[in-house]
């Protein structure tokens, strides 16, 4: 709402006010306010967000020793740590988008509709699991229904919004100028942003398994997309990269520093040793965003760079389960694959910083698709 602001420059007009509510239209100036914004709300309110769960007994399930006894010698500690902190990160991105992002922006709408949505669908799966005092929550299928109903939605949201529609059929490809489909149907694209939302949700979800980790390779990529959208909304920008424009992309650099905010922010109390997850609530919505922020930039395909790590932590699960069933031999010691370099023999502050390192180089190269066309 802050946005509306730099109309109070005709009030002062010609004075140093003046120039200083001006600096309200600018997206970027607003992109780093909500940035500061939700770090600040995520860090000083985290601490009763933490007492609160703490007193309602929302603690995190860890797995029985007859599952994984040996990964449960490593983190057995961890039973009872409170969850749900995705609460935290999530609010504090709804709160510093709304109070910063232009609220005419249809975009702006449907990034935080997707937050609210896997957001509510991740508490109450972190609800079952606390409750039922066991790692499994929403059965596979419901949740996969779920996620399919979003997609469902994100992709109607996209085909019957005028401004939207032409830009939703093209599919474009990283070092490619121009698009490599130009009439995508709806239901094509159903089953793109599906893939595309479901499985980013997905990936952020597995990695949310050793403290800070998720969080921290969300602020790389949140960042990225912050730039990725921003270059997408501004004219002269997009056409001299030869990227596709977008009017209302540019606003969404807006929802994704807030997201790096409140990622930083929560990471604060998430980081070894953590004094709360974000479960579900928080690792779910943080997928969706990614996917979604993807989709109205037209960058679904550099998300497989940027978000490297989440793509490898998936990657891993689906090998170790896929080699099982067809030789009955684990590829990884344990996956997702953070777990196997814990059996190896890393401590886990060293897992999480080393794949911290991997999101910055992934969002770096990310970065530099934009001038390789």
């Amino acid at each position: 709402m802050l946005y509306y602001l730099f109309q109070l420059t005709d009030l002062w007009h010609g004075t140093a006010m003046a120039k200083t509510f001006h600096v309200f239209q600018y997206i970027s100036f607003r992109a780093m306010g909500a940035g500061l914004t939700a770090f600040l709300i995520s860090l000083f309110f985290g601490k009763k967000v933490i007492v609160r769960l703490i007193q309602l007994k929302i603690g995190q399930p860890i797995r029985s020793a007859e599952e994984v006894h040996r990964l449960n010698e490593l983190h057995g500690s961890k039973q009872g740590t409170p969850t749900m902190g995705g609460i935290l990160l999530i609010g504090s991105v709804l709160l510093s988008s709304l109070l910063w992002a232009r609220p005419t922006n249809p975009l702006v709408w449907i990034l935080l509709f997707t937050a609210t949505y896997l957001g509510a669908l991740g508490f109450y799966d972190d609800y079952l699991k606390v409750t039922q005092k066991k790692s499994a929550g929403i059965k596979s299928r419901h949740k996969f229904g779920l996620q399919c109903l979003l997609a469902l939605m994100v992709t109607l949201f996209f085909f019957l919004t005028p401004s939207l529609s032409a830009q939703a059929r093209e599919v474009y490809f990283p070092f490619l100028k121009g698009p490599i489909i130009t009439h995508l149907g709806v239901f094509s694209a159903f089953i793109f942003y599906l893939f595309i939302i479901v499985g980013t949700s997905n990936a952020v979800n597995i990695t949310d398994g050793l403290d800070g980790l998720a969080a921290g390779c969300t602020v790389m990529a949140a960042v990225t997309y912050a730039v990725f959208t921003y270059v997408a909304g501004n004219l002269k920008i997009a056409t001299y990269l030869q990227i596709p424009h977008n009017p209302f992309s540019g606003e969404l650099a807006v929802v994704s520093m807030a997201l790096a905010g409140a990622s930083l922010g929560f990471l604060w109390w998430n980081c070894y040793p953590a004094r709360v997850f974000m479960g579900d609530t928080g690792s779910l919505p943080i997928g969706g965003i990614l996917g979604v922020l993807a989709i109205s930039c037209k960058q679904e395909f550099s998300l497989v760079i940027v978000g490297g790590v989440f793509v490898c932590e998936i990657v891993s699960v689906i090998l170790q389960v896929a080699s099982f069933k067809l030789t009955g031999r684990r590829i990884f010691k344990m996956s997702p694959i953070h777990h196997h370099f814990e059996l190896s023999g890393w401590q886990e502050s060293t897992v999480t910083v080393r794949f911290w390192i991997m999101a910055i180089m992934f969002g770096i190269i990310g970065l530099a698709t934009l001038k390789m066309r």
